[in-house]
């Protein structure tokens, strides 16, 4: 069975790490297979939306450390530029959005591909941990990046120096989630979500993304030229058209996503 499960249903792509029995922890073959699963999403008209998530009781442990220790591997040389980096990034350029659906444990990589996500859900059972300094490691897959702009400088450094484990519902007063579900409803809750997105116009969705990934290193003045650069942009789009001819007549919108 393929370490990265994938399924497109009703213009949402559905991906799961599928290594349960070692709490979907990632070799270097699951990292390039979900890198191409991710390109497969952005070039699809079919896809509106991405939902990821992991089978059984982790969303992903980060790094299988016993292919990392393997003498004949390549250890930490070249795993982040090869590995990490082009699942963050493509995540974030992604033109569509993408739920990061955590139902159990995230912690070190998996916990930092499940935040630089666009919008995270979690079960009550889930957790997070930046459990890098716990073997001598700094936090990556863009958690120096995300995790600060989350919830702050003293938070996030305690997070990455302690490795404090995060329960669910202190990640979402924390504001590392948007939501927090019961454990048996969050599987149909956390997909109705993602449907949702996906009858939203996204190519408008797929703009703010844009706008939100430049708002970080942007000034003000960069940021307001950016917002007129993509907001004529949206304008030209046919969900535009629709979404304004639907709220004259008083009617839903049928967005196509064009």
């Amino acid at each position: 069975m393929s370490s990265i499960l994938f399924e497109i249903k009703d213009q949402i792509a559905f991906i799961t790490f599928n290594r349960p029995e070692k709490l979907n922890s990632f070799t270097r073959e699951m990292s390039l297979l979900l890198q191409n699963r991710l390109d497969e999403c952005a070039s699809l008209h079919e896809v509106r939306a991405v939902y990821l998530t992991g089978a059984g009781k982790a969303f992903s442990a980060g790094q299988d450390l016993a292919e990392v220790i393997d003498p004949e591997g390549q250890g930490m040389t070249n795993i982040l530029r090869e590995q990490y980096n082009p699942i963050v990034t493509r995540i974030r350029n992604l033109p569509k959005p993408v739920v990061a659906a955590v139902g159990g444990v995230a912690a070190g990589a998996g916990a930092n591909i499940a935040l630089c996500c666009d919008i995270v859900v979690a079960a009550q059972s889930a957790s997070f941990i930046q459990a890098f300094s716990k073997i001598g490691l700094i936090p990556d897959s863009g958690g120096t990046f995300f995790l600060p702009r989350l919830v702050g400088w003293q938070k996030a450094t305690a997070m990455a120096m302690l490795g404090d484990k995060i329960g669910a519902a202190e990640a979402e007063r924390l504001g590392m989630v948007y939501k927090v579900y019961d454990n048996e409803e969050f599987a149909g809750a956390s997909r109705a979500l993602t449907a949702v997105l996906a009858q939203l116009p996204t190519k408008a969705l797929a703009f703010t993304k844009h706008a939100f990934n430049y708002s970080a290193t942007n000034g003000l003045e960069a940021q307001l030229d950016l917002e007129d650069e993509l907001q004529q942009k949206a304008a030209q789009t046919k969900d535009y058209s629709e979404g304004v001819r639907a709220f004259l007549e008083k009617r839903p919108a049928r967005f196509s996503g064009e």
